[in-house]
């Protein structure tokens, strides 16, 4: 994933992200804050329900007042009081006393509880009301109560009062009420999205007719009858949300039941007050759709930010990534250019810096490891110069001495002395072919090679060496993967690579011991390993080991190993070593199957195989020099010769 493509997903999950904790927050506080004053509005309706429920109570106290106050009420209560009374003379009373102080209920009850006159069931003379003439009341004292008023067709919720009229030894009750219904319910104030109902608890089981509001009865009641039941089961206040319409989430409405109790603690009645949450749902959809909307405008933000940040930022980071990758692929001359003040800028200036530094300093290194090349050039060439020419010298002194001292036995002397030079001369000419050799490392002439069978060839080159009379035999071993794909590689110089790495071992090995060589395949390469149980190396032996003209032997060019690393270099192949001292050395060559921008040549000639860090002069045409084969170019690689 680019930088690009992760700073915009960073924008746009930061702004989604805020957006939606912001979301869920304002939902969070907006629902508390309305249902919270929801509560409040709840529970001031309750309250002035229950002020207005007092207050008609005061009322109705009063009237009942006046009605017993009232001259004719007394006249009644005195002709009552004596002997053989005639109660039905006032048996319609209780009708025009009602209409006159405007009471829905009123009863005139004698003082053993027989009803003298109703208004709301005339036939009830004579029947008793004895919870009216019980003993050890003070009605004068007690103030309105919610009871249950028995009528011609049913029973009535009814707010009563009851007042005494004392005469004598005896007593007349005036039972007045005022009916709980609808028009009760409209005197209440009720905020908007609010409702009261009131359910008359008359039924020994739930009944719809029985919940009205303030038009009347209350169209889907059943809805509300688990509610009912709940509270008549519990005796307390529930609150519930009632889902009017299952598809539409603002047809919810919060309902808070009360219980209303008469003067015996029983239950008669149960206040509904209905809150709709319509305004809430709406609300919160108005939150979330803002907050898509903010969401979707902050993605698109988000967007805008990465495209400008990435201009500013991403682009001269993607300019200072090629810039490196060309400077890793060896040009140190690249520079960015830097357009800008900030960190940004101050980085791209550094990395020019660096770069001109590097370049300087690689110049510098060239130079010195030019100069030190040749100086270890000449230092190699006097040293192996130096050998056959001292030979050379005492020779021509001999034959001058023989000539000057010995003229019978100059002949003799003489052909000595011409054999020695000429076996010097021969010296000195494959010393030179060697170095010759070297400085003309043909480049590879590509074309399908079995890796296995090019071992078996370098490794039956010195069958003989393995088992020579008077030294240690040599035991190989070969491990070989037969399943290794065909590379492309120049036959004869993998071929003396590989005997070259073979030789090495051998000479690695003056006590005998055990050449291990190993191929397989990996990462899409081929890798051929060869092991030998000598003497090892030292670390920093390893560390020069494929420079050019050095060498661990008392005879060597030196040009062995160097020779095996231009080879493969020319392959862009890998070849490194491992080693210690007592435990032997382990060299590794890895190369790609099919070289990149290789040429192949199916019918290129076979050049002779040059015999192992000898450096037989290669054949005509092949003289083209290998950077990595050339006496400058000193690489730090790897191991040994």
């Amino acid at each position: 994933m680019s930088f690009r493509t992760k700073l915009a997903l960073f924008f746009t999950l930061t702004v989604v992200i805020s957006v939606a904790l912001v979301t869920w927050g304002v939902t969070s506080y907006t629902r508390g804050e309305s249902e919270q004053i929801s509560a409040e509005h709840t529970r001031a309706l309750v309250d002035q329900f229950q002020k207005e429920f007092a207050q008609r109570g005061d009322d109705l106290v009063l009237r009942v007042s006046t009605i017993v106050d009232a001259q004719a009420t007394t006249s009644m209560a005195i002709d009552l009081s004596k002997p053989g009374a005639d109660a039905e003379r006032y048996v319609y009373d209780a009708d025009g006393l009602a209409a006159q102080h405007q009471l829905d209920y009123l009863d005139l009850v004698a003082d053993d509880g027989a009803i003298i006159s109703s208004k709301e069931w005339r036939e009830h003379f004579g029947y008793k009301m004895d919870w009216v003439a019980a003993r050890g009341l003070d009605w004068n004292r007690q103030s309105a109560f919610l009871s249950r008023t028995e009528l011609a067709d049913g029973a009535a919720l009814s707010l009563t009062a009851v007042r005494v009229l004392p005469v004598g030894e005896k007593k007349l009750y005036v039972v007045g009420g005022l009916q709980l219904d609808k028009a009760f319910l409209s005197s209440l104030v009720l905020p908007e999205g609010m409702r009261a109902l009131l359910y008359s608890n008359l039924q020994p089981s739930f009944d719809a007719a029985s919940l009205t509001d303030v038009n009347g009865p209350v169209a889907s009641a059943d809805r509300f009858a688990p509610l009912i039941e709940q509270v008549r089961a519990q005796g307390k206040e529930i609150d519930r949300t009632i889902q009017w319409n299952a598809a539409d989430l603002a047809s919810a409405e919060g309902i808070h039941a009360i219980p209303l109790r008469g003067r015996d603690n029983d239950l008669l009645a149960v206040l509904l007050v209905g809150s709709s949450q319509a305004g809430l749902v709406k609300q919160l959809n108005f939150i979330r759709t803002l907050g898509v909307v903010v969401g979707g405008g902050g993605i698109l933000l988000g967007l805008l930010l990465s495209i400008w940040v990435s201009a500013r930022v991403t682009r001269p980071i993607e300019r200072l990534a090629k810039g490196a990758r060309e400077v890793a692929a060896g040009d140190w001359s690249v520079r960015v250019p830097a357009r800008s003040s900030d960190e940004v800028g101050q980085l791209t200036r550094a990395f020019n810096e660096m770069t001109r530094q590097l370049a300087e300093q690689r110049d510098r290194l060239i130079q010195a490891e030019r100069v030190a090349a040749w100086r270890e050039l000449a230092r190699r060439l006097a040293h192996e110069l130096k050998n056959p020419l001292f030979p050379l010298q005492l020779t021509l002194e001999n034959l001058q001495r023989a000539r000057a001292q010995t003229p019978e036995q100059f002949d003799e002397v003489f052909q000595e002395a011409t054999a020695t030079l000429r076996a010097e001369l021969e010296n000195l000419k494959t010393i030179v072919a060697r170095f010759s050799d070297f400085s003309k490392m043909p480049t590879p002439q590509l074309q399908p090679v079995n890796i296995n069978e090019a071992v078996r060839s370098a490794v039956r080159l010195y069958d003989s060496q393995f088992s020579l009379i008077g030294r240690p035999p040599i035991r190989p071993e070969l491990y070989l993967d037969d399943s290794l794909p065909m590379i492309q590689a120049d036959p004869d110089l993998l071929h003396r690579a590989l005997s070259n790495l073979v030789l090495n071992s051998l000479d690695a090995m003056p006590a005998g011991g055990t050449l291990t060589i190993r191929t397989a395949q990996k990462n899409g390469a081929v890798n051929v390993e060869v092991s030998d149980t000598g003497t090892g190396l030292a670390p920093e032996e390893c560390e020069r080991l494929f420079t050019p003209y050095y060498t661990t032997k008392r005879h060597g060019t030196g040009l062995g190993l160097a020779i095996v690393q231009s080879v493969v270099s020319d392959h862009h192949g890998k070849i490194s070593v491992e080693s210690a001292h007592g435990v032997g050395a382990t060299f590794r060559i890895e190369l790609p199957v099919r070289p990149p921008d290789a040429e192949i040549h199916p019918g290129a000639p076979a050049r002779a195989a040059a015999s192992p860090d000898t450096g037989e002069e290669p054949a005509k045409g092949a003289t083209r020099l290998s950077n990595s084969g050339s006496i400058l170019g000193l690489t730090r690689e790897g191991p040994r010769t």
